[in-house]
């Protein structure tokens, strides 16, 4: 290991202790803070910290943060006039199925009601359930079933997909199938709080899906089948132009097409996707680039946004090396976009560096979100377990 590496660990190291013990996971608390979407790229963080130093203390973290996760979020908030699991189970059956009814968001605030009007500033504010956190938590829970080798943790990614695909999907009245998912749903998933439909939910889910099935295959134990929901999912992704110039979104579809290149079965549907996918990538990219926003002061940007870019651009030579190997033909479109993208690779770095300086001063830009920034800035420094899929993490 390098110097430089070493110093990288380290410093993901510390950011994780932190975090741990700031929200509750390690410090004996009876309110540990939790956050579904920060705690899934947490989860990854601790096992890819374990594969590198060797440590068990950051395995146990990782197991011990799932546990947490589910028994705060799987459960209604102590301000809910409901209370127990979500799924409605008992005690002993919850335990056993934590995401049956989903995971709430872990919002400050408790969820609109019906009565109440709807405010899309407070909106942001508001606990429910997103699909987008779901199918993180799906990732994290399917690299933790492949380095535990335990199929329990296959299987609760497994029937949390299940759940979020009944409980988000949007069907059409005159005809079977989903016409789309909804942007957030409500702690049991009896009402949508927000009826807008997430732009780039389906092809997340249609990849998780495809990650999910592809962990209980491979975890002995794990026995379901989403392959119906899949398909569904598959038809949702035709046709669509993927572009944006948003740096977390950007971040995802360079993620996602990360999974799409080693979860492929060389198929056509799957090189005409990819190509999609990286086309947006191009051209939002290119857009992004243009506004110059890394120029703009840190109180007009948020960090963890732009280490959302950060981290997906840590898998644009992965994607041009499946390419190269010719796995999705020889596709000219496929050669040029991951060529481009591979000379603004340097981005990432130069995003990491400067919001690594700006988290040692602990300014307000960084402390208004400080959970958030430290867990991804830890996964841009070490994002192996992050992105990886179906393989083991070293």
């Amino acid at each position: 290991m390098s110097r430089s590496s070493g110093k990288l660990i380290d410093v993901a190291a510390r950011l994780m202790s932190e975090f741990a013990a700031r929200t509750g996971l390690v410090r004996a608390t009876e309110h540990p803070r939790r956050y579904l979407w920060t705690d899934a790229f947490a989860v990854c963080n601790f096992l890819e910290l374990s594969a590198r130093t060797g440590e068990q203390t950051y395995r146990d973290y990782a197991i011990l943060l799932i546990d947490q996760v589910h028994h705060v979020l799987g459960r209604y908030r102590e301000d809910d006039a409901r209370s127990g699991w979500i799924s409605g189970f008992d005690e002993d059956k919850g335990r056993r199925h934590p995401t049956a009814g989903g995971l709430r968001i872990g919002k400050a605030l408790k969820e609109r009601s019906d009565a109440e009007p709807f405010d899309e500033r407070l909106e942001w504010d508001r606990d429910g359930q997103y699909f987008h956190y779901l199918t993180k938590w799906m990732h994290a829970l399917c690299q933790t079933s492949l380095v535990e080798a335990k199929p329990a943790y296959a299987r609760w990614a497994g029937e949390l997909a299940s759940t979020a695909y009944q409980g988000f999907g949007a069907a059409s009245a005159s005809h079977h199938g989903l016409i789309g998912i909804f942007w957030k749903m409500s702690t049991d998933l009896s009402r949508p709080l927000v009826f807008a439909m997430g732009s780039h939910d389906v092809l997340d889910g249609f990849i998780t899906f495809r990650e999910v099935q592809n962990a209980m295959t491979t975890a002995s134990g794990a026995e379901m089948n989403i392959l119906e929901k899949i398909h569904s999912l598959a038809a949702l992704t035709q046709d669509r132009n993927w572009t944006t110039d948003d740096p977390l979104g950007l971040g995802g579809l360079l993620f996602d097409a990360g999974r799409l290149c080693r979860l492929s079965e060389n198929s056509h549907a799957d090189a005409e996707l990819l190509e999609a996918l990286l086309d947006g990538c191009s051209r939002g990219l290119a857009s992004f680039l243009c506004a110059r926003p890394l120029a703009r002061a840190t109180s007009h940007r948020l960090a963890f946004r732009e280490l959302g870019l950060a981290i997906g651009l840590k898998a644009v030579a992965s994607i041009a090396s499946e390419i190269t190997q010719r796995r999705f033909g020889n596709s000219v479109a496929l050669r040029r976009a991951t060529d481009w993208l591979l000379r603004h690779e340097s981005l990432g770095a130069e995003i990491i560096n400067d919001w690594l300086s700006r988290g040692r001063q602990q300014d307000d830009s960084w402390r208004g979100h400080q959970d958030i920034n430290d867990v991804m800035l830890a996964t841009a420094l070490i994002p192996d377990t992050f992105l990886s899929i179906g393989r083991p993490v070293r």
